[in-house]
């Protein structure tokens, strides 16, 4: 059972004390695969309640776990941060995560964001849309993912390659609710529908349909807030070309993936990462998640700024995190079948 929010926070803030109390001059090594400018402000904010000081190394998520597994014992990361169930996975099975025991931790987040023996866990979730051209379809144009599949949409579909770990999640995720033989032959069905060939980001699916490519897109939602609230005429303009759906609402929810952090084999200075993967659930640094990504916080009680708040109407498939890890290598293989590219 989740302890009320005010007995939490007591908690938690109790915890940072106790770790401020204890780390002195303490610096945290964090490796990160986030490349979100209020980051900067989040790592500032747990220094001043911690007194920690966090050194950040930036880099591609594969690059920086083969760097920690190649370093070995000698590694001075003490935190890794990432973002998609798939990368979390490939830490965990390159053996360089460490658990984590915190009863902070377990109070502030569902069990279905944490992994199972608590070797990473989720801080922040994004739901994967589909858009559409609203000058071709007066609404949305299918209800789900499995209708991307359907024969009457060959030729209108943008969506990024099988190489794209948010997609492999989507298909993990697909694979837990049909299994393995019916996702094949959805995606079977899905690359007939393709418009082009996969290219680029989830931002070029969705210029794609605004440009008259494709009529229908797959992309996180915080890539179509990106462009609603830039200051490029031409960014707007493509948000206002384009109409945001969450999918599978009559049933298991819109897929979620998450943002996530986790302590590193051999940390040198295991109470402070625990005290920064701690810090990650509190409401400041919820809201940071928020503000910077335009992702949605996943601690109860917290809420998201005004221009994500209308995205939390709608409800998310609760699956749990970790099967669209224990499902990616099939989904890969199985995108692979079908030419999916």
């Amino acid at each position: 059972m989740k302890l009320p929010i005010t007995q939490a926070g007591w908690l938690l803030g109790a915890s940072l004390l106790a770790c401020a109390g204890v780390a002195g001059a303490q610096t945290l090594n964090l490796y990160s695969a986030r490349h979100y400018d209020a980051d900067e402000q989040l790592y500032a904010a747990f220094t001043e309640a911690t007194g920690i000081e966090v050194n950040l190394l930036e880099g591609n998520a594969d690059q920086l776990i083969e760097r920690i597994r190649r370093e070995g014992a000698a590694s001075p990361a003490d935190v890794f941060m990432t973002v998609d169930a798939a990368r979390l996975y490939r830490a965990e099975t390159a053996g360089i995560l460490a658990p984590v025991e915190s009863e902070v931790l377990e109070q502030r987040l569902a069990s279905e964001l944490r992994h199972p023996d608590n070797l990473w866990f989720g801080f922040s979730s994004r739901a994967r849309l589909i858009f559409f051209d609203p000058d071709v379809y007066a609404e949305a144009p299918v209800q789900t993912y499995e209708e991307l599949a359907d024969p009457r949409f060959q030729d209108e579909i943008c969506i990024r390659s099988s190489s794209n770990d948010y997609n492999q999640s989507l298909v993990a995720s697909l694979i837990a609710a049909h299994g393995v033989e019916a996702t094949e032959e959805w995606a079977e069905g899905l690359v007939s529908n393709l418009a082009r060939q996969p290219q680029g980001g989830d931002t070029d699916q969705i210029r794609g349909v605004a440009a008259g490519e494709c009529s229908i897109a797959v992309a996180n939602h915080y890539y179509w807030v990106r462009l609603q609230l830039s200051d490029n005429a031409a960014d707007q303009a493509v948000a206002e070309g384009t109409a945001p759906f969450f999918p599978n609402q009559a049933g298991r929810g819109t897929h979620r993936n998450i943002g996530g952090a986790a302590m590193v084999d051999g940390s040198r200075n295991p109470d402070a990462a625990r005290a920064f993967l701690e810090f990650l659930t509190t409401d400041e640094a919820q809201r940071f998640f928020a503000l910077g990504n335009h992702e949605f916080p996943v601690v109860e009680g917290v809420q998201p700024p005004e221009v994500v708040q209308a995205f939390t109407e709608y409800s998310l498939d609760p699956l749990d995190i970790s099967v669209l890890g224990d499902n990616n290598a099939e989904a890969v293989r199985l995108m692979d079948r079908v030419g999916w590219r």
